[in-house]
């Protein structure tokens, strides 16, 4: 296999990964947001929604920027027109 083509796939696992990881922690902060609406917003569950919408998106934006650019190589490969 080519070695590019392996790191590629490497990469693409591990953009992958850190997708559904930022989107779990987004998906946590919604939740814990609702369950905060619901008891008058205590401190902790404030904190909780804080940080899991800052790691959430200090994970998922690169990610998808990665992600975007693998498919992007990958396109570029099978047509040919690298520019």
């Amino acid at each position: 296999m080519d070695p590019v083509l392996a790191r590629r796939q490497l990469i693409d696992r591990y953009a992958k990964l850190a997708q559904r990881v930022g989107y779990a922690l987004l998906g946590v902060a919604i939740v814990v947001f609702f369950i905060a609406l619901a008891t008058g917003f205590p401190s902790p569950l404030v904190v909780v929604i804080t940080w899991t919408l800052v790691a959430g998106s200090v994970v998922l934006a690169p990610a998808m920027v990665i992600g975007y650019t693998v498919k992007a190589a990958d396109r570029a490969d099978r047509e040919d027109d690298w520019r």
